[in-house]
């Protein structure tokens, strides 16, 4: 009897194990990792927890955050619990605030990956470089003084002969004052607008009327105009990208504002420094 139960016990084991062992479902967004009461904490929101956190946190050992993260869960969701269902109304506004600012960029998101496709990239570089120029390049000097007055004087004395470089060593205030008022070589956004604007209406040799900046009032001597030439594809892959992903999200905005049926009714009594008043949301 023993041998034919020991047959029998090896031979149900054999069996056992020639069947399939069930498929264990991989982990996903919906994978209850705890309950508290009942209430289900799943992998996605541990997901989307870790990634609002500031990203010195996000440095810590997996297992670390992830045990601190699930904590905070569970003692969050007790504490919810408290409630019973309510919801204070300061809450609801806080969240329907981010559900609109998390649908707003899950649309802006998906306008710039629509913008920025590889056919669309190649396109643009060939229509901004297809000359196989690049961008326009300065050399120029300049005279900073304190006002315009002064200004006017300087540039009547170069008119009349006045050579620049001794006059920027004698007058300019700025710091290229000793070299001659020489700026060397510069690329267009290297200067502040109104400077910038000044030199792109000179040729060659010409001097400036007084162009008036947040630093004073210039004299700009406009040695000489180059184009560089035309940069690599990847060199400026970034660059084309974010100019066609802003063009295509101010774009899309205007289009959607413009197309909207907005309201703004007039509301008496209405003072923007209620904005302050975080009683009225509180009560």
């Amino acid at each position: 009897m023993r041998k034919g139960l020991t047959f029998l016990q090896g031979a149900a084991m054999t069996v056992f194990l020639a069947l399939p062992l069930p498929v264990l479902a991989a982990p996903h967004a919906n994978t209850v990792i705890a309950t508290v009461n009942g209430e289900e904490i799943t992998l996605g929101h541990m997901i989307m927890a870790r990634d609002g956190l500031p990203e010195q946190y996000k440095k810590l050992p997996d297992d670390v955050l992830y045990n601190a993260i699930l904590d905070q869960l569970m003692q969050q969701t007790a504490l919810k619990q408290e409630l019973h269902g309510g919801v204070p109304h300061y809450v609801k506004l806080a969240i329907e605030n981010e559900e609109r600012a998390l649908l707003a960029a899950s649309v802006i998101e998906k306008v710039m990956q629509a913008a920025t496709d590889e056919e669309t990239l190649r396109q643009a570089y060939e229509d901004k470089y297809s000359d196989g120029d690049g961008s326009d390049e300065f050399n120029a000097a300049h005279i900073l003084v304190e006002t315009e007055e002064d200004a006017l004087e300087i540039k009547s004395e170069l008119d009349t002969g006045a050579d620049f470089t001794i006059m920027a060593k004698e007058r300019s205030t700025g710091p290229s004052g000793p070299n001659g008022g020489d700026l060397g070589w510069f690329t267009r956004g290297r200067m502040v607008p109104e400077f910038e604007e000044a030199v792109l209406y000179l040729r060659a040799g010409e001097i400036s009327d007084p162009v008036e900046t947040q630093f004073g009032w210039h004299l700009i001597l406009l040695k000489e105009r180059r184009k560089t030439a035309a940069p690599a594809f990847e060199d400026v892959r970034d660059a084309l990208t974010k100019e066609l992903q802003d063009a295509a999200v101010e774009s899309r905005v205007s289009s959607l504002t413009a197309s909207a049926i907005i309201e703004r009714p007039e509301v008496e009594g209405l003072d923007p420094a209620m904005l302050r008043d975080l009683s009225m949301v509180r009560n």
